[in-house]
């Protein structure tokens, strides 16, 4: 019966020490170089030319001004701050300021928390 060392595996298999050690003993070591780990050093050039003859448009959905402003002055016709009427519905400040400058699209659950906090029926928000 012949007992013999499985060679290492996982990171060790990588390792330059162990790697070293088996090619010193004459043990069959194979190295291959990865092609495609090389980032953006080939491709760079060529990924811009492609990013720039893309003609697709896209464009951001809005809510239109009619939400904007009902919003605004149902808040400050209740003197709150934006950061108030979010502590009062348990959202984030960001998020009455989204919907105020019209960079979100308002969730209805959230809709419904600032009609009750308002005390108003704000309009549909259309995009």
């Amino acid at each position: 019966m012949t007992w013999t060392k499985r060679a290492p595996s996982g990171a060790k298999a990588h390792d330059d020490k162990l790697v070293n050690e088996a090619m010193r003993k004459g043990q069959g070591v194979e190295i291959e170089r990865k092609i495609h780990n090389q980032g953006n050093k080939k491709g760079g050039i060529q990924n811009a030319a492609k990013i720039e003859d893309e003609s697709e448009v896209f464009v951001t959905k809005r809510v239109g001004n009619e939400f904007k402003t009902a919003l605004q002055k149902a808040r400050q016709a209740k003197n709150m701050t934006q950061a108030n009427l979010a502590k009062l519905i348990n959202e984030k400040s960001t998020v009455i300021n989204d919907y105020e400058s019209g960079k979100a699209i308002p969730n209805g659950q959230v809709i419904q928390k600032l009609n009750r906090a308002l005390g108003c029926v704000l309009p549909r928000a259309t995009a």
